[in-house]
C-alpha cells in the first residue's frame, strides 16, 4: 500500500470515529446550546490537542508502553469516568439556567471571552485526556493501518489532518446548534435538553469507570 493510500485510509477511519456520538459530542453540544460559543470553540481546540497528543504518543511507540502500566491506565480511567459523571451532575444541577439570550450575554461579558475560551480548552482537553481508550484507539488504528515503513511526511499529514478533522466536525456542530431554530428549541425545552445531555455524560462516565480497559 502506498503512503498516500495509508493516509487516506487512516483519515477515513479517524473521521468515522470522530463523528460517532460520545462524551466529546455531548460536551460540545451542551456548550453550544447554552450559547457559550467561545467555550465551545475552546473545547473543540482542547479535544483536538488532546487527540493529537495521543496520536503523537502512538506514532513514537510510547502509548504501547503506557498500556502495559495497567494500574496507571486504570487510575486514569476511573478518574476520567468520575469527571464525566461530575459534568453530567452539573448539567442536571444547572438545567434551565441561562436559557435566555440576556442571561447568556451577561455571563459571557462578565467572564470575558479570553477566559471563556481557556475554560473551554481545559474542559475539552480533560475530557479527551482522561479517557485512556484514546490511547487504545490510536494504538489499534496505527498498528493495523500504518505500516512501520510509512514515510515521515505521511505520518505528519495524518496527525495534522486528524487535528483538522476534529476542528471541522465539532465546528460544524457548533454552527448547527447556533442557528436561530436550534436556539429557539433550546429556549423552550432547555431544561429537558440539559438533563438528557447530563444523563448521557453520567452514563458515559459510569461506563468508562466500570469497564475494564
Amino acid at each position: 500500500m502506498s503512503d498516500a493510500s495509508v493516509v487516506l485510509t487512516v483519515l477515513f477511519l479517524y473521521a468515522m470515529i470522530v463523528i460517532s456520538p460520545g462524551p466529546n459530542f455531548a460536551l460540545i453540544s451542551r456548550l453550544a446550546l447554552r450559547r457559550e460559543d467561545h467555550a465551545a470553540w475552546g473545547a473543540t481546540v482542547g479535544l483536538a490537542v488532546a487527540a493529537t497528543f495521543y496520536g503523537v504518543l502512538a506514532m513514537v511507540g510510547l502509548s504501547a508502553l503506557l498500556q502495559q502500566l495497567g494500574w496507571l491506565t486504570r487510575v486514569v480511567q476511573i478518574g476520567g469516568g468520575l469527571y464525566l459523571v461530575w459534568l453530567g451532575v452539573q448539567a442536571w444541577r444547572h438545567a434551565g439556567e441561562m436559557t435566555t439570550m440576556e442571561a447568556s450575554e451577561a455571563a459571557r461579558l462578565g467572564m470575558g471571552r479570553y477566559r471563556e475560551v481557556l475554560r473551554g480548552v481545559r474542559l475539552g482537553a480533560l475530557v479527551n485526556l482522561s479517557n485512556p481508550k484514546g490511547i487504545a484507539f490510536f494504538v489499534s488504528l496505527y498498528a493495523v493501518a500504518v505500516p512501520p515503513n510509512t514515510a515521515l511526511w505521511a505520518k505528519a499529514t495524518i496527525l495534522g489532518s486528524s487535528f483538522l478533522i476534529e476542528i471541522v466536525w465539532y465546528g460544524l456542530v457548533i454552527l448547527l446548534l447556533s442557528t436561530g431554530r436550534a436556539r429557539r428549541i433550546y429556549d423552550r425545552f432547555g431544561a429537558w435538553i440539559e438533563r438528557v445531555i447530563g444523563s448521557a455524560l453520567i452514563l458515559f462516565g459510569v461506563r468508562l469507570a466500570t469497564e475494564r480497559a
